[in-house]
Protein backbone atom coordinates (compact mmCIF):
# COMPACT_ATOMS: atom_id res chain seq x y z
CA UNK A 1 0.00 0.00 0.00
CA UNK A 2 1.76 3.08 -1.51
CA UNK A 3 0.78 6.31 0.92
CA UNK A 4 1.25 9.95 -0.22
CA UNK A 5 3.39 12.02 1.68
CA UNK A 6 0.85 13.79 3.07
CA UNK A 7 -1.14 10.30 4.60
CA UNK A 8 2.38 9.80 5.66
CA UNK A 9 2.49 12.31 8.03
CA UNK A 10 -0.55 11.93 9.56
CA UNK A 11 0.87 8.08 10.36
CA UNK A 12 4.34 9.50 11.82
CA UNK A 13 2.10 11.60 14.34
CA UNK A 14 0.01 8.91 15.32
CA UNK A 15 0.71 7.22 19.21
CA UNK A 16 -0.58 3.46 19.67
CA UNK A 17 -4.18 3.38 21.17
CA UNK A 18 -6.48 0.15 21.41
CA UNK A 19 -9.13 2.29 18.75
CA UNK A 20 -9.13 4.30 16.35
CA UNK A 21 -11.30 6.55 13.94
CA UNK A 22 -10.57 8.29 10.44
CA UNK A 23 -12.97 10.72 9.85
CA UNK A 24 -13.70 11.26 6.08
CA UNK A 25 -11.77 8.08 5.35
CA UNK A 26 -11.95 8.14 1.69
CA UNK A 27 -10.07 5.07 0.36
CA UNK A 28 -9.38 4.10 4.46
CA UNK A 29 -5.47 3.95 3.36
CA UNK A 30 -5.17 5.92 7.49
CA UNK A 31 -6.92 2.59 9.30
CA UNK A 32 -5.43 -0.15 6.89
CA UNK A 33 -1.93 1.63 7.37
CA UNK A 34 -2.59 2.00 11.52
CA UNK A 35 -4.04 -1.65 11.70
CA UNK A 36 -1.13 -3.29 9.46
CA UNK A 37 1.81 -1.27 11.87
CA UNK A 38 0.03 -1.96 15.14
CA UNK A 39 -0.71 1.46 15.73
CA UNK A 40 -4.49 0.22 16.89
CA UNK A 41 -5.99 -2.77 17.03
CA UNK A 42 -9.02 -1.32 16.10
CA UNK A 43 -10.59 0.74 13.85
CA UNK A 44 -13.23 2.72 12.02
CA UNK A 45 -13.31 3.93 8.80
CA UNK A 46 -16.40 6.42 8.44
CA UNK A 47 -17.35 9.15 5.33
CA UNK A 48 -20.25 10.56 4.53
CA UNK A 49 -20.36 9.52 1.10
CA UNK A 50 -21.21 5.74 0.08
CA UNK A 51 -18.59 5.61 -2.86
CA UNK A 52 -15.15 6.25 -0.87
CA UNK A 53 -16.87 3.65 1.78
CA UNK A 54 -17.26 0.95 -0.86
CA UNK A 55 -13.39 1.23 -1.98
CA UNK A 56 -12.17 1.43 1.70
CA UNK A 57 -14.49 -1.86 2.09
CA UNK A 58 -12.01 -3.10 -1.48
CA UNK A 59 -9.25 -1.96 -0.62
CA UNK A 60 -9.69 -3.81 3.00
CA UNK A 61 -10.53 -7.01 1.27
CA UNK A 62 -7.44 -6.61 -1.19
CA UNK A 63 -5.54 -5.64 1.76
CA UNK A 64 -6.66 -9.14 3.75
CA UNK A 65 -8.51 -7.07 6.67
CA UNK A 66 -10.86 -9.21 8.89
CA UNK A 67 -13.38 -7.74 11.84
CA UNK A 68 -10.78 -5.67 13.11
CA UNK A 69 -11.60 -2.57 10.32
CA UNK A 70 -15.26 -1.27 11.16
CA UNK A 71 -16.93 0.80 7.93
CA UNK A 72 -19.60 3.53 8.87
CA UNK A 73 -21.79 5.95 6.64
CA UNK A 74 -22.15 8.80 8.24
CA UNK A 75 -21.14 12.37 8.81
CA UNK A 76 -18.56 13.77 11.23
CA UNK A 77 -18.10 12.21 14.79
CA UNK A 78 -21.99 10.81 14.51
CA UNK A 79 -20.74 7.59 13.35
CA UNK A 80 -18.30 6.83 16.82
CA UNK A 81 -20.40 6.34 20.68
CA UNK A 82 -18.33 8.17 23.10
CA UNK A 83 -15.60 6.81 24.35
CA UNK A 84 -15.13 3.73 21.39
CA UNK A 85 -12.22 5.29 20.53
CA UNK A 86 -9.09 6.87 21.90
CA UNK A 87 -7.91 8.84 18.90
CA UNK A 88 -9.58 10.24 15.70
CA UNK A 89 -7.98 11.16 12.39
CA UNK A 90 -9.91 14.19 10.51
CA UNK A 91 -8.33 14.92 7.13
CA UNK A 92 -8.97 16.30 3.80
CA UNK A 93 -11.88 19.18 4.46
CA UNK A 94 -11.64 22.69 5.37
CA UNK A 95 -10.48 24.22 8.59
CA UNK A 96 -14.25 25.66 9.01
CA UNK A 97 -15.72 21.93 8.41
CA UNK A 98 -13.02 20.48 11.11
CA UNK A 99 -14.20 22.76 13.57
CA UNK A 100 -17.49 22.46 12.85
CA UNK A 101 -17.44 18.99 13.55
CA UNK A 102 -15.88 18.77 16.71
CA UNK A 103 -17.88 21.36 18.09
CA UNK A 104 -21.08 18.96 16.99
CA UNK A 105 -20.09 16.42 18.92
CA UNK A 106 -17.42 18.18 21.79
CA UNK A 107 -18.55 15.30 24.41
CA UNK A 108 -17.06 13.01 22.58
CA UNK A 109 -14.13 14.77 21.66
CA UNK A 110 -13.12 15.24 25.45
CA UNK A 111 -13.01 11.89 25.74
CA UNK A 112 -10.06 11.11 23.02
CA UNK A 113 -6.58 10.90 24.16
CA UNK A 114 -5.63 13.25 21.06
CA UNK A 115 -6.64 14.23 17.86
CA UNK A 116 -4.90 14.46 14.34
CA UNK A 117 -6.62 17.08 12.11
CA UNK A 118 -5.11 17.82 8.77
CA UNK A 119 -6.87 20.62 6.96
CA UNK A 120 -6.93 20.65 3.46
CA UNK A 121 -8.09 24.67 2.89
CA UNK A 122 -8.24 27.60 5.81
CA UNK A 123 -6.26 25.95 8.27
CA UNK A 124 -5.69 29.30 10.01
CA UNK A 125 -9.47 29.27 10.57
CA UNK A 126 -8.86 26.14 12.90
CA UNK A 127 -5.93 26.83 14.74
CA UNK A 128 -7.59 29.88 15.82
CA UNK A 129 -10.43 28.21 17.33
CA UNK A 130 -8.04 25.32 18.44
CA UNK A 131 -5.64 27.73 20.34
CA UNK A 132 -9.07 29.78 22.02
CA UNK A 133 -11.32 26.77 22.73
CA UNK A 134 -9.62 24.32 25.52
CA UNK A 135 -7.64 22.83 23.13
CA UNK A 136 -4.09 21.26 24.46
CA UNK A 137 -1.82 21.47 21.25
CA UNK A 138 0.30 18.59 21.21
CA UNK A 139 2.07 19.21 18.12
CA UNK A 140 2.16 21.30 14.76
CA UNK A 141 3.54 20.20 11.74
CA UNK A 142 4.14 20.77 7.80
CA UNK A 143 4.53 18.84 4.85
CA UNK A 144 4.43 20.07 1.01
CA UNK A 145 3.12 17.09 -1.13
CA UNK A 146 2.52 17.66 -4.84
CA UNK A 147 3.03 21.34 -4.45
CA UNK A 148 0.46 21.94 -1.90
CA UNK A 149 1.58 22.71 1.78
CA UNK A 150 -0.36 20.53 4.59
CA UNK A 151 -0.29 21.70 8.30
CA UNK A 152 -0.82 19.45 10.96
CA UNK A 153 -2.18 19.95 14.29
CA UNK A 154 -2.24 17.11 17.06
CA UNK A 155 -4.49 18.07 20.09
CA UNK A 156 -6.55 16.99 22.61
CA UNK A 157 -9.10 18.97 25.17
CA UNK A 158 -7.99 20.53 27.88
CA UNK A 159 -10.02 22.98 29.79
CA UNK A 160 -8.73 26.30 30.52
CA UNK A 161 -6.24 25.64 27.58
CA UNK A 162 -6.85 29.09 25.76
CA UNK A 163 -4.01 31.55 23.97
CA UNK A 164 -4.92 34.52 22.35
CA UNK A 165 -2.97 35.64 19.38
CA UNK A 166 -2.28 38.12 17.11
CA UNK A 167 -4.20 37.17 13.77
CA UNK A 168 -0.91 36.90 11.44
CA UNK A 169 -0.20 34.13 14.19
CA UNK A 170 -3.18 32.40 12.84
CA UNK A 171 -1.65 32.14 9.55
CA UNK A 172 1.34 31.47 10.53
CA UNK A 173 2.17 28.48 13.24
CA UNK A 174 3.78 30.35 16.11
CA UNK A 175 5.27 26.79 17.20
CA UNK A 176 6.75 25.89 13.96
CA UNK A 177 7.82 28.91 13.38
CA UNK A 178 9.80 29.34 17.05
CA UNK A 179 10.91 25.99 16.19
CA UNK A 180 12.62 27.02 12.67
CA UNK A 181 10.58 24.16 10.70
CA UNK A 182 12.86 23.09 7.72
CA UNK A 183 9.99 24.04 5.65
CA UNK A 184 8.75 27.42 6.94
CA UNK A 185 10.71 29.97 5.02
CA UNK A 186 9.55 28.30 2.14
CA UNK A 187 5.99 28.27 3.11
CA UNK A 188 6.81 31.97 4.27
CA UNK A 189 7.47 32.46 0.61
CA UNK A 190 4.78 30.75 -0.75
CA UNK A 191 2.62 33.16 1.40
CA UNK A 192 4.41 36.48 0.52
CA UNK A 193 3.58 35.74 -2.77
CA UNK A 194 0.17 34.57 -2.62
CA UNK A 195 -0.68 38.01 -0.70
CA UNK A 196 1.68 40.09 -3.37
CA UNK A 197 -0.89 38.45 -5.96
CA UNK A 198 -3.65 39.88 -4.32
CA UNK A 199 -2.16 43.32 -4.25
CA UNK A 200 -1.72 43.25 -7.93
CA UNK A 201 -5.26 42.46 -8.38
CA UNK A 202 -6.17 45.41 -6.00
CA UNK A 203 -6.52 48.48 -8.01
CA UNK A 204 -9.95 50.14 -7.73
CA UNK A 205 -9.38 53.33 -5.42
CA UNK A 206 -12.08 53.13 -2.78
CA UNK A 207 -11.79 53.11 0.87
CA UNK A 208 -12.32 49.02 1.30
CA UNK A 209 -9.52 48.45 -1.65
CA UNK A 210 -7.44 51.01 0.50
CA UNK A 211 -8.00 49.46 3.51
CA UNK A 212 -7.47 46.19 2.00
CA UNK A 213 -4.19 47.24 0.53
CA UNK A 214 -3.18 48.42 4.07
CA UNK A 215 -3.95 45.23 5.62
CA UNK A 216 -2.32 43.35 3.21
CA UNK A 217 1.02 45.43 3.14
CA UNK A 218 1.47 45.11 6.66
CA UNK A 219 1.25 41.29 6.40
CA UNK A 220 3.64 41.47 3.76
CA UNK A 221 6.19 43.04 6.14
CA UNK A 222 5.24 40.91 9.61
CA UNK A 223 6.07 37.67 6.73
CA UNK A 224 9.20 39.46 5.38
CA UNK A 225 10.27 39.78 9.09
CA UNK A 226 9.65 36.32 9.94
CA UNK A 227 11.69 35.31 6.70
CA UNK A 228 14.82 37.74 8.37
CA UNK A 229 14.50 35.50 11.57
CA UNK A 230 14.42 32.36 10.17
Amino acid sequence: MDLSKRLKFIIKNMDKVVAMADIGTDHGYVPLYALRNDICTKAIASDINKDPLDKARLNAILEGMGDELEFRLGGGLSTVKNQEVQAVVIAGMGGNLIRDILEKDIEKVNNLDYLILQPAQNPEVLREYLYTNDYEILEEDLCLDEDKYYELFKVKRKEGENTSLDSIYYEVSPKLLMSRHPLMKDYLNYKLDQYNKILSFLTDSTVSANERRKEINEKITVISNMINFL
